[in-house]
């Protein structure tokens, strides 16, 4: 399953961060944060997706303590 999100990342460093943490996470077979438009897009698992989106989000939160996405 791909989605996109909405992101609120702060630079351009911590979004490359972001994408090599999330690709690291077992289920994700694809990531892409962009600084730039502040999107997300996540290619995972269908069945696991919403526990993927959460350690998605606690990954992100450890390059960036403030960020969100928004699902």
């Amino acid at each position: 399953m791909k989605k996109r999100f909405k992101i609120e990342v702060d630079c351009a460093n911590c979004a490359a961060k972001m994408e090599e943490a999330v690709k690291k996470i077992d289920g994700v077979s694809d990531a892409n944060v962009n600084f730039m438009t502040q999107k997300m897009k996540i290619e995972a698992d269908d069945g696991r997706f919403d526990a993927i989106m959460d350690e998605v989000e606690k990954a992100c939160k450890k390059v960036e303590p403030d960020c969100q996405i928004f699902r």
